[in-house]
């Protein structure tokens, strides 16, 4: 400790702690301020207590001695006192103001109990806001106790000799003790230091006692602040930012200690408002990044001011004139915040603020496009202190908008449901004056200033943004969210490098988030992003914004208002989202009393719209309304509404896309209907025909939705569904027909006119015969006819001239159906005789595949609803034009010939045909078999055109394979592929009229799909299976269409093979089965033929034809396995002989004898163990005869192969328990004894 003590002889600190005297306290190294100071201050500052000024080093030491006897003298009775050694927050020592005694002896211990410990001011550092509070509660309540202390001293001169430490004598604090002035400036020093934060608690520490002692001469605490933070020239940038910093941090202690205000309640005539306003404006104008939280500090004292010395002494300040002059021109939004918050203040125009402020003041004047464009600066150079948002814009934000249109906005929106307080409501001035200024801003601020320039200031724009969401009403979404605006979006968004792009998905997500619980809002939002995009807002920016907003409607209020604003959009409008109430213009019946017309002549604004579209005015883009018309549709599919609201809808719907799509007005673009009590609008320039298409099929698809929703109608109900949407759109469409002015969107021909009467007089008989029909007849076979019916007429308006034959036929089959509801007795007369009309059901299929080539996905789903009830009805006929359509190949026969050779064998497609043929290049040995299947066949379906040919001679048609019909059934029959083959003829090659075959097939798959689903148990199922069969196996199936061999395996696979039911008639014949069954045997043995040589052309075949061919023997293979098992099924629940089955086993014989023979058969053995496993019978009979066979093998790895077949047969024979388990693995270890056993 001695050596510590004399080390330290220059030491300017003398401040003691508990366990450390006056002189053990170090100091290395003074601040630059101290630096700064003249050398008879820092002399004066050093001088320590008891030091004599002779410089005699014994003297000294005597001095030095005696000073450090009296110091540990003081620090032992300051330990009696019972005071800690380290207390983070001593107690203040309580002073006996009573006590009369003080002489000379008591001094060094007076300053002895005055220590000041240095833990407060290393504690106001800290990083923990308690620890800093509580250190800075410490050290004010310890300065006010050594203030009281010093204060009370009779001699206040001795102490401040002795105790002087760096409190200079001429700094204006005499009334403060030595230590509350070290304090005060150690305190200034302390918020210029950047270390953790420092500032902030030596900012807080210089606000407490600044605020509570009295003695501390404001005046003269500024000028010690600016002394002792001065800026010198040989200072660092680093040093010269701290010190500035400091500055501001402790002008702000100042301004909230309180004491500026006392100080001018003491004394209204001082001027320290004024100098301290003067001193913090010149401080924030040495730096650019001072000036805003300079502004706080004053704007901080001035809500604390009243508003006399705010008017006198604030706005009076030469600094604050300077700042608003120069405001403008250089771009200072702090300035215009700082003037904006003193008018609020202080509500008067004064002349300070005429170049920032209108005079008069007010929203109106200060939002209007001549002030803005003057302030313009102010607003654009906010952006420095981004990525923060400027407070500015918070004020301008509240400006803008006020609480008065909040809660209007807020108040109209729960009262929207009252249509009279709606109509009724007068518009509030004060909603007018936001809504212009709202308007002015977004375009001279937002859209002139900031989006058109820099990345930064379009930065600033998406922030201004998401200050405004939060208050703004849905009413000013279409001024924010403008057409520059959302095009900045759509160009950030379409970029994902973008520099701004996570600022524009952050704000997209936020505006999701805004309107999520507010259709109003929404319904807004997605006008205005698609009206500004053209309707392609999803497309451009690679999202799908406008698809999820639209699919959050799930209230009919909110169907209705996001449809209302739909149609207003179409018709172009000019619009704002309001609720539904307000744009009604198709649902609120018209008054008979008005004075309106029934045809409104608009024909002198449809010039101007026009010059606007030539300029490409985006309200009026096609695109556009052809996302409106595709939107209407999908306004229901998340909706939550009941069966009545969901129909509200749906007629609202059918309703405008019917008036835009099938009429036009002739008169004029306003209709009024007195018959309906509505009113209908068009849009000024005439709609184009490919959208009054459009809406005809969007019309068909919301038909088709809604046939889709509705329950079936059960028999006997009597009744139809109350205004379902195909009786409403009839008459609707009736009504609209007999106005005058107005006329369909296209003329029709005669035959198209006609068939078009015809339709609607159909449609009527079926909704009559719906209604009236008894218990012997389906109503949902009317019922899905009439669907049909108003889809085909439809169609005809839209493709002209292709349905008026088709349509013809329709209405004829529907007319003899209400003659005979007994589709079967006419079928039956027909098929009696062949010279008589055809029967019902074979005109109504023909009708139904003729409309499958070209029709619309409604139409189809019609087609397949009108199907799925009329087809336990369908002919054998019928049954064979449609699976005919399966088999059609376009290419000639003769050029199948080379391509069949190099796939599967040839008797691939002959081995389930009908027709004698029988195959001379035969590579398995297989011949003579056709000719006993031809027959069988011919048993099972009944009919004989079955298949189709394969091959034909050279010198034969093209239409040899389609022997065996007469000329009117081949005339109905190819009627629905007339189009296809001209279209083929018509292009230079075949590919498109190939996949419009393949398309064609699938559609018809669909209807053979539902007819084995309907009937799984009658004899036609078989003739299903065999035509199918054989598509499979023709080679151009899978040539043409790799998924439309997939399909048809599948419908085989799921409807016949799975299907609980199946063919249990008697009519078909044993030898029938027992071909069949043969056939499929040789499927599920056939060998795959690899084309790894390569072909007659020399040609290696391509990977993908390998794979191609590797996918349809794997099918084929299915195909036999599959086949066998069912017709197993068939032929187990049939009672044959015991003669018939000895046949089928014979067959399975030849099988095994093939698989154990020769190496060409492909057999699974896992097949013949399924087989075995399911038909134990068949096992049973085989088992000597599969022993020997096995023996005799002459491959060796089918011999071993023999063994599983062998142990599912002994399975099958002995009942399976855990003991018969046992005894089955240990005869599977040594299949000798098992072999022996049995002989």
């Amino acid at each position: 400790m001695g050596s510590k003590k004399r080390s330290n002889d220059d030491s300017t600190e003398v401040v003691e702690n508990n366990n450390l005297t006056d002189s053990s306290i170090v100091k290395n190294k003074k601040s630059k301020t101290e630096k700064m100071n003249t050398d008879s201050d820092t002399a004066a500052a050093a001088a320590a207590p008891g030091v004599a000024s002779s410089g005699k080093d014994m003297e000294k030491r005597k001095k030095r001695k005696a000073s450090d006897k009296e110091r540990r003298r003081a620090a032992a009775l300051e330990k009696n006192d019972g005071v800690g050694a380290s207390r983070p927050k001593p107690r203040p020592v309580v002073v006996n103001s009573n006590s009369d005694e003080a002489d000379d002896e008591s001094l060094p211990s007076a300053a002895a109990s005055s220590s000041l410990p240095l833990n407060y001011f290393t504690d106001l550092a800290s990083s923990d806001a308690s620890v800093r509070e509580a250190a800075a509660e410490s050290l004010v309540l310890r300065l006010q106790e050594i203030q009281k202390q010093y204060e009370l001293l009779p001699d206040k001169e001795s102490v401040d000799g002795g105790l002087m430490l760096e409190a200079e004598k001429n700094d204006g604090l005499e009334n403060c003790a030595p230590h509350l002035r070290y304090a005060l400036r150690r305190l200034i020093r302390g918020v210029s230091s950047s270390r953790e934060c420092a500032r902030q608690g030596f900012a807080l520490g210089l606000t407490l006692p600044v605020s509570v002692i009295s003695s501390i001469n404001v005046e003269s605490l500024m000028n010690l602040i600016a002394d002792s933070l001065s800026v010198s020239s040989s200072m660092t940038r680093q040093d010269i930012k701290e010190c500035l910093l400091g500055r501001l941090f402790a002008y702000g202690a100042l301004a909230r200690s309180g004491r500026l205000i006392e100080d001018w309640q003491s004394d209204k005539d001082s001027q320290i408002i004024k100098e301290f306003t003067n001193a913090l404006i010149g401080l924030a104008a040495k730096k650019r990044y001072l000036q805003e939280p300079a502004v706080h500090v004053l704007l901080d004292l001035v809500d604390k001011l009243p508003t006399e010395p705010v008017v006198t002494h604030v706005m009076e300040s030469p600094e604050l004139h300077k700042l608003f002059e120069q405001a403008t021109e250089v771009g200072n939004p702090d300035a215009l915040l700082l003037a904006l918050k003193l008018h609020e203040k202080v509500s008067v125009d004064h002349p300070v603020f005429s170049k920032l402020l209108p005079v008069p003041f007010s929203s109106g004047k200060f939002f209007s496009a001549d002030h803005l464009s003057a302030i313009g600066n102010c607003l654009k150079e906010s952006t420095f202190c981004q990525p923060r948002v400027h407070s500015l814009w918070s004020v301008i934000v509240d400006m803008l908008l006020p609480e008065a249109v909040v809660q209007s906005e807020d108040v109209i929106s729960v009262s929207s449901s009252s249509k009279k307080q709606k109509r009724n409501r007068k518009s509030n001035p004060v909603e007018e004056e936001a809504t212009n200024n709202i308007r002015n801003f977004c375009q001279v601020i937002m859209e002139g200033a900031l989006l058109s320039s820099s990345h930064d200031r379009k930065h600033l724009a998406f922030d201004i943004l998401l200050l405004l969401l939060p208050k703004l009403p849905a009413s000013f979404v279409q001024h924010v969210l403008s057409l520059q605006f959302v095009q900045c979006l759509m160009d950030i968004l379409s970029t994902k490098d973008s520099w701004l792009h996570k600022v524009a998905t952050h704000f997209l997500a936020e505006l999701m988030d805004w309107v999520k619980d507010d259709d109003t809002k929404r319904v807004a939002v997605t006008m205005a992003l698609q009206k500004h995009s053209e309707g392609k807002f999803d497309n451009i920016t690679h999202t799908k914004t406008v698809k999820d907003l639209a699919a959050e409607f799930e209230t009919e209020d909110g169907c209705t208002l996001y449809l209302q604003n739909l149609m207003n959009m179409f018709v172009d409008e000019q619009h704002v989202p309001e609720e539904p109430s307000n744009m009604k213009w198709s649902l609120e019946p018209c008054s008979l009393n008005s004075d309106q017309s029934q045809t409104t002549d608009d024909n002198s604004d449809i010039g101007s719209n026009e010059e606007k579209d030539s300029v490409g005015t985006t309200g009026n883009s096609d695109v556009l309304k052809s996302w409106v018309i595709e939107s209407l549709p999908g306004i229901l599919k998340h909706a939550k509404l009941s069966p009545e609201a969901k129909l509200r809808v749906q007629k609202q719907i059918l309703k405008f896309l019917a008036v835009q799509g099938l009429f036009l007005a002739s008169l004029g673009t306003e209709v009024t209907s007195f018959e309906l009590q509505e009113k209908f609008k068009w849009p000024k320039t005439a709609t184009p025909a490919a959208l009054c298409k459009m809406c005809i099929e969007q019309l068909q698809l919301l038909l088709s939705n809604s046939q889709k929703i509705e329950n079936p109608l059960s028999k006997g109900n009597g009744m139809e569904q109350p205004d379902d949407p195909v009786s409403y759109f009839m008459k609707f469409l009736s009504t609209l027909q007999n106005i005058p002015s107005v006329s369909l969107f296209r003329s029709l021909n005669e035959a198209d006119e006609k068939a078009f009467k015809e339709l609607q007089e159909t449609e009527s008989k079926l909704s009559k015969e719906e209604r009236n029909c008894g218990l012997a007849t389906d109503p949902n076979k009317f019922h899905a006819l009439r669907h049909l019916v108003v889809q085909l007429l439809l169609q005809i308006l839209l493709h002209p001239g292709e349905f008026s034959e088709a349509a013809t036929e329709l209405s004829v089959c529907c007319d003899k159906a209400f003659s005979s509801l007994d589709l079967q007795k006419s079928d039956g007369e027909g098929e009696a005789d062949d010279e008589e009309e055809p029967a019902v059901m074979d005109v109504l299929v023909d009708t139904l595949l003729s409309l499958l080539p070209h029709s619309s996905a409604p139409m189809r789903s019609s087609i397949e609803q009108v199907f799925k009830y009329f087809c336990q009805d369908v002919t054998n006929d019928g049954l064979l034009r449609m699976l005919r359509v399966i088999k059609k190949d376009l290419k000639p026969a003769r050029h199948q010939e080379d391509q069949d050779s190099e796939d599967l064998d040839d008797d691939d497609v002959d081995c389930l045909a009908i027709e004698e043929e029988e195959e001379e290049n035969e590579e398995m040995g297989e011949t003579g078999e056709s000719d006993g299947q031809t027959d069988d066949s011919e048993t099972v379906t009944g009919v004989v055109p079955m298949a189709v040919d394969r091959e034909v001679p050279e010198n034969s048609d093209d239409s040899d394979d389609d022997d065996g019909m007469d000329d009117d059934a081949m005339f109905r029959m190819d009627t629905y592929l007339a189009q296809i083959f001209k279209e083929k003829r018509n292009q230079a090659g075949d590919e498109s009229a190939q996949s419009q075959l393949v398309l064609f097939k699938l559609r018809v798959l669909s209807l053979l799909e539902i007819y084995l689903h309907e009937n799984p148990d009658k004899p036609q199922v078989m003739t299903v299976y065999l035509n199918l069969a054989q598509a499979i196996l023709n080679p151009s199936t899978a040539e043409s269409s790799l998924p439309l061999l997939q399909r048809i395996w599948g419908i085989i696979q799921k409807k016949i093979f799975k299907a609980k039911e199946y063919p249990k008639d008697e009519s078909m014949e044993f030898s029938a089965l027992a071909s069949l069954l043969e056939k499929n045997l040789k499927l599920a043995a056939k060998p795959f033929k690899s084309k790894m040589s390569k072909n007659k052309s020399g040609v290696d075949p391509s990977k993908k034809k390998q794979s191609a061919a590797w996918n349809r023997y794997k099918i084929i293979t299915n195909l036999g396995q599959n086949s066998t098992y069912w017709v197993m099924k068939i032929i187990d629940s049939r009672k044959f002989s015991e003669t018939e089955l000895e046949k089928i086993l014979d067959m399975f014989r030849s099988a095994i004898v093939g698989y154990f023979d020769t190496r060409k058969s492909q057999m699974k053995i896992e097949f013949l163990e399924e087989v075995f496993r399911r038909r134990p019978w068949i096992g049973h009979q085989l088992f000597g005869f599969l022993l020997e066979r096995s023996g005799n093998a002459k491959v060796e790895f089918r011999r071993l192969e023999a063994l599983d077949l062998i142990t599912e047969t002994l399975r099958s024979l002995v009942p399976i328990n855990e003991n018969t388990q046992e005894d089955s693995k240990k005869n599977n270890e040594d299949p000798s004894e098992e072999t022996d056993s049995f002989d």
